[in-house]
């Protein structure tokens, strides 16, 4: 198991909802040659986050955000920066709430060392395989955001 997993979250079938792939994938090639890191998209499945990052040093976890920003912002924060103001809808894209995912991992004793979570605000959320012009305009911004974090491991 490597000590880094950096983990990619959304649908990429719901235009900027899918974000956190996008800039998963860019990364994955960055970093093919890293023996350090693992790269695992999870899509939507937020319960499989508590198995990715269980017994890992670092986790890096990049989802669309809703923040009240601009869109395109991005943000770095960490578990006990915020507080989830998710409801949770009878259809959700995510399967569950990813503050409450880290709190169980916490609970097992399985939580990593260190958790840093990269928000992504949204212009827009329908149907659709692309980013918005807004955000794929900055997709190498974010790229190299995560991968600055990435490096200093």
């Amino acid at each position: 198991m490597r000590p880094v997993v950096v983990i990619g979250l959304g649908s990429p079938l719901m235009s900027d909802e899918g974000v956190g792939i996008h800039v998963l994938h860019a990364l994955e090639k960055r970093f093919a040659k890293s023996r350090r890191m693992e790269f695992t998209d999870l899509g939507t499945a937020g319960a499989r986050v508590l198995h990715a990052i269980a017994g890992r040093k670092k986790a890096v976890i990049i989802d669309c955000a809703f923040m009240d920003k601009k869109p395109g912002t991005i943000q770095r924060f960490t578990p006990g920066d915020v507080a989830s103001r998710k409801i949770e809808p009878r259809i959700s894209l995510h399967g569950g709430d990813l503050l409450d995912t880290i709190a169980l991992s916490k609970a097992l004793g399985e939580c990593p060392e260190e958790i840093v979570i990269f928000g992504i605000e949204p212009a827009e959320v329908s149907q659709g395989e692309n980013l918005s012009k807004a955000l794929a305009a900055r997709l190498s911004e974010y790229v190299d955001t995560v991968a600055a974090e990435i490096e200093k491991e």
